[in-house]
C-alpha cells in the first residue's frame, strides 16, 4: 500500500509529525510518499493531508479526478473535512491498514469565469472589494433570474461547505448526500432576502455591476479580485472528491461534536 502525504504547514512541531506518521506506517508495511505539488507516477491508495480544513482544500487541484480518497488529519481547530486529530494517527493508520474505513461522496462545484475555470469542495464567495461600497449581485438560476443581491455579497455553498461561511451567515446545514446547492447572501440589505436551496443539476449564474472598479472572488481557500461586469458560472462538477471516515464516523456525529449539539 501506498499513501501520500501532504502538508503546508512546515512549522518543527508538525514535521515531527508528519516523520511520527511516516513511522507508523513503515510500521504497518505501508510505504508513504512525500507529495510537494504534483501526485507522482504510480498508484497511490490514499492522500493524507495534515494541517486542517484548509489544507485538505488546498489539496483539491492536486487530486482533481483522481479518485485518490483523502484523509485529513486535523492539525487546526473544528476540522469538519478530516478524518483523525493529531494524538489519533495510530489508530489511523492501524484502520486505513486494516479497511476499517468508509468512503463519502462529496459534490464540487464546477466554477468558470472569464478564460478561467477551477473547482471547490465548500463554497464560491463575491465579495464587495471597497468598505463604504454596496455590492450588487445578480443571481439567475438557469435560465431565470433570482433576483438582485443588494449586500456584502453572495455565497453559493456545496452541502460540504453549508458547514462553513454560509453558516455563519444563516444558511442551513445540508447533509453530504441531498443533492442541492445553498446560495446565502452576506450582510443583505434587504431584511426578505434568504438563503435559497436549488437542486444541483442546474447552472447557477453571479453577475457583478460593471459600475464596481472590483469585486473579491474567494474559492474554498483561494482568492483574487476580479473586475466589475464579472459572471461566474456555477454547476456540478462531473467528478467527485473521497474523502475517508473511520466505521464510527458519519456527518451527524461530525455535527454533534464539532457544534456541541450534545450527546
Amino acid at each position: 500500500m501506498n499513501i501520500g502525504i501532504y502538508t503546508r504547514r512546515k512549522d518543527d512541531s508538525t514535521m515531527r509529525s508528519v516523520r511520527q506518521l511516516s513511522a507508523i506506517m513503515r510500521q504497518h508495511g505501508i510505504t508513504p510518499i512525500d507529495i510537494e505539488g504534483r501526485i507522482p507516477d504510480g498508484k497511490l491508495d490514499f492522500l493524507v493531508s495534515v494541517g486542517g480544513d484548509g489544507t485538505l482544500l488546498s489539496v483539491l487541484p492536486i487530486v482533481s479526478d483522481t479518485g485518490i480518497p483523502i484523509v485529513g488529519i486535523n492539525f487546526g481547530h473544528l476540522g469538519f473535512l478530516t478524518t483523525a486529530g493529531r494524538d489519533d494517527m495510530e489508530t489511523l493508520v492501524a484502520n486505513l491498514a486494516e479497511g476499517h474505513y468508509t468512503i463519502e461522496q462529496r459534490t464540487l462545484l464546477d466554477i468558470t469565469y472569464g478564460n478561467r475555470h477551477t473547482i471547490a469542495l465548500n463554497e464560491v464567495v463575491l465579495h464587495r472589494a471597497i468598505t463604504a461600497e454596496m455590492a450588487r449581485t445578480g443571481v439567475y438560476v438557469g435560465d431565470e433570474q433570482v433576483g438582485t443581491y443588494a449586500g456584502n455579497g453572495v455565497i453559493v455553498a456545496t452541502p460540504t461547505g453549508s458547514t462553513a461561511y454560509s453558516l455563519s451567515c444563516g444558511g442551513p446545514i445540508l447533509t453530504p448526500d441531498c443533492g442541492c446547492f445553498v446560495i446565502t447572501p452576506i450582510a443583505a440589505h434587504t431584511l426578505t432576502l434568504r438563503p435559497l436551496i436549488v437542486p444541483d443539476n442546474t447552472t447557477i449564474r453571479l453577475t457583478t455591476d460593471p459600475e464596481h472598479q472590483q469585486m473579491h472572488l474567494s474559492i474554498d481557500s483561494r482568492q483574487e479580485t476580479i473586475a466589475g461586469g464579472e459572471q461566474i458560472a456555477i454547476h456540478r462538477a462531473d467528478f467527485a472528491i473521497n474523502l475517508v471516515r473511520l466505521k464510527e464516523q458519519t456527518f451527524l456525529t461530525a455535527i454533534r461534536q464539532k457544534l456541541n449539539w450534545g450527546r
